[in-house]
């Protein structure tokens, strides 16, 4: 039984048609950044927690280096805290030196990520409402527009259960199905109130969940709100085996905020046998689509850490393709 199929089981009957309002509140966030940016319809941004920079001033810097245009700022770690290790959340003196070097850097802040949740349960975390309301306040503190929230457990419905569980649970989706059900309702309802909070601030958080696009834009639908859309991250389709232009049609101009321009680590992006990246942008181009390109993996296995020459590769060759004349 495919994933599509099991988030049908589990997703709700009513689905609203998105408005007016909805699509005009998506367009001020891409827009903003065209306006912002200058001349370029996209703009190469790097995650500053994959540059071994997270919530580190030498974040910009590097990003300089690299040669991109703009920083995801991560919210920091969540670990058992009851909320995100964010000093930028907590110290306005640490805030301030972020802005202040970003403008001195001619760079932007494109985003500020909520990465703990690659390794946290939102639809299972007691204080999620404390965490994502202080990522909110760090976003109108630092006039940032776009947060990027994971919540991948959605497109692997097995992964509910404890590892030492899985194996013998594969082929019989009675033994997981039910609390991945209730999973999917949890999170359904939880992104639902963050709608509310992130209306009312003026911002969008852009949900990774891992699912087919199809399985998304319904799940957006359902929540009917023009602050939770999707940031759509290349490496979920290209792993699953999903056409990444089909995929991206299908969500359309209106769902997506921005996009994790990457695949899994082994080679650069130009070498992806995977990607043909001007192919995306011509798809893009006629979506009618502008915004962030985020750099997240994308690395050398060969060389791995070697930061620079990875991260500098790929903005080059993004640029080449996204930016050219």
């Amino acid at each position: 039984m495919n994933t599509k199929i099991l988030f049908i089981y589990a997703a709700l009957a009513a689905i609203a048609v998105p408005g007016t309002l909805q699509n005009s509140f998506a367009a001020d966030a891409t827009n903003s950044v065209v306006t912002s940016a200058g001349a370029h319809r996209y703009k190469i941004a790097v995650c500053d927690w994959m540059i071994l920079k997270r919530q580190k001033l030498g974040a910009f810097q590097l990003t300089k280096d690299i040669g991109a245009d703009g920083v995801e700022v991560d919210m920091g770690s969540l670990s058992t805290n009851e909320t995100f290790d964010s000093v930028i959340t907590r110290d306005p003196v640490v805030r301030q030196q972020f802005l202040d070097k970003a403008k001195e850097l001619n760079l932007e802040i494109s985003s500020i990520a909520m990465s703990g949740f690659y390794a946290q349960s939102f639809g299972n975390r007691p204080t999620v409402p404390r965490m994502t309301q202080d990522c909110i306040d760090t976003m109108k503190a630092m006039n940032v527009k776009i947060a990027f929230l994971p919540v991948c457990m959605l497109g692997d419905p097995i992964s509910v259960l404890k590892n030492e569980e899985k194996a013998a649970a594969k082929g019989h989706p009675e033994k997981y199905m039910p609390q991945y059900n209730e999973l999917v309702a949890r999170i359904t309802e939880r992104l639902k109130a963050l709608a509310v909070k992130a209306e009312a601030a003026g911002v969008i958080i852009g949900i990774e969940t891992g699912l087919p696009a199809a399985d998304e834009r319904k799940l957006l639908e359902e929540i009917n709100s023009p602050a939770i859309r999707s940031y759509f991250n290349f490496s979920n389709a290209l792993q699953n085996g999903r056409d990444l232009n089909a995929e991206l049609r299908t969500l359309g101009k209106e769902y997506i905020c921005q996009i994790h321009c990457t695949d899994q680590d082994g080679v650069w992006l130009q070498d992806d046998p995977k990607v043909d990246m001007p192919k995306v942008k011509q798809t893009l181009d006629e979506m009618g689509w502008s915004g962030w390109l985020v750099m997240e993996r994308s690395r050398k296995a060969s060389d791995s850490r070697n930061v620079k020459g990875n991260y500098g590769a790929n903005a080059a060759y993004l640029k080449s393709v996204f930016q050219k004349p």
